[in-house]
């Protein structure tokens, strides 16, 4: 019953993001900083990229991956509950047996499912420009690759959802959610690896989610050394994303709830 109920919702999400798809190949189009910040990186360094300690083909392995790990990590569900609860949509979602959280992951997944035709195309433009670049990481690489960049969906979607529950008590939740915009930008590895960074704010970063929304699972992603003496270690950063979940979860569910028994007592 509940796999008939997840598929039906996957698939009227589906339909109705297919209807833009138009805009949405803008939107994976406009994801194009990572190209931009390898071109910056590989003029700086020359094209080698070894002032980063990666081959030039690891550095534009990895800006690939960050582009890939954007298309598919990308949440907004701030602003569409922030315009459902505006518009009085969110009172039947509430009434309704299917949390209403359920519907945002369904519309990300299937918005997500019409990206990937484009993202395979820049994809392949990319390695037809840059064949030095291409590198299978195997079966396992690429399972390990696909939980992380679905592990940091989940702690994006997680973040965005405790400011978007703040549109109980305010009209206005997504002004907040552009106060991460900063960290995100400049902590999760978007601009630059990690390894860039001076040692003690690396160390700050990687006790914060930030680089764990695009920065590891991009290095997983890419196969680049990770382990002893780099800025990653696989089985510890799977760790710290697990336990980034495990934290934001209980913290969501508090926030809903109380969010919840403010909205019912005002009669919505």
């Amino acid at each position: 019953m509940r796999w008939r109920l997840a598929r039906t919702l996957w698939l009227v999400q589906f339909a109705y993001m297919a209807e833009y798809r138009a805009e949405i190949a803008l939107w994976a189009l406009s994801g194009v900083l990572p190209f931009i910040m390898l071109g910056l990186w590989s003029a700086a360094g020359n094209g080698t990229g070894l002032e980063l300690g990666l081959s030039p083909a690891e550095l534009g392995r990895y800006f690939l991956c960050v582009f890939v790990v954007r298309q598919f990590s990308v949440v907004w569900v701030v602003w569409q509950f922030e315009e459902d609860a505006l518009q009085g949509r969110l009172s039947p979602y509430l009434l309704q047996p299917l949390h209403p959280l359920w519907r945002y992951v369904a519309a990300h997944q299937a918005e997500q499912a019409t990206r990937l035709p484009f993202v395979l195309l820049i994809a392949s433009l990319f390695f037809a420009l840059q064949p030095q670049a291409f590198a299978w990481p195997g079966p396992a690489g690429v399972l390990l690759g696909v939980l992380a960049v679905g592990l940091a969906f989940a702690i994006n979607f997680l973040l965005q959802s405790l400011i978007a529950t703040l549109c109980f008590w305010s009209e206005r939740a997504s002004a907040l959610e552009r106060l991460l915009y900063v960290p995100t930008v400049f902590l999760s590895g978007l601009v630059a690896p990690l390894q860039a960074f001076p040692p003690e704010l690396r160390r700050l970063a990687l006790h914060t989610p930030f680089p764990y929304l695009i920065g590891f699972p991009a290095q997983v992603l890419a196969g680049n050394p990770m382990g002893e003496g780099q800025t990653f270690d696989l089985a510890a950063g799977f760790a710290a994303m697990a336990l980034w979940i495990a934290l934001l979860l209980p913290l969501l569910a508090l926030l809903w709830g109380a969010g919840v028994r403010r909205y019912s007592a005002m009669g919505a």
